[in-house]
């Protein structure tokens, strides 16, 4: 599961960009920053690679894995 905190965050994209399955686009809301932060459009697609959190720079995204 991908948590993403949107106050946060401040825009810059990185983790879109970094998705190897494209599945983060930017929302049509703005945070409490007034930037428009991610959304997940397709969780269930997501590898849980993790490049999203590694590459955030204000650690807005968080990826937790499936417990067993």
């Amino acid at each position: 599961m991908v948590q993403i905190n949107k106050d946060a965050c401040k825009g810059c994209g990185i983790c879109i960009a970094m998705c190897p399955v494209k599945i983060l686009v930017f929302s049509d809301e703005l945070n409490s920053r007034g930037v428009h932060f991610p959304k997940i459009t397709q969780e269930e697609k997501c590898t849980k690679c993790e490049n999203c959190m590694i590459y955030c720079p204000d650690f807005a995204v968080v990826v937790k894995k499936d417990e067993k």
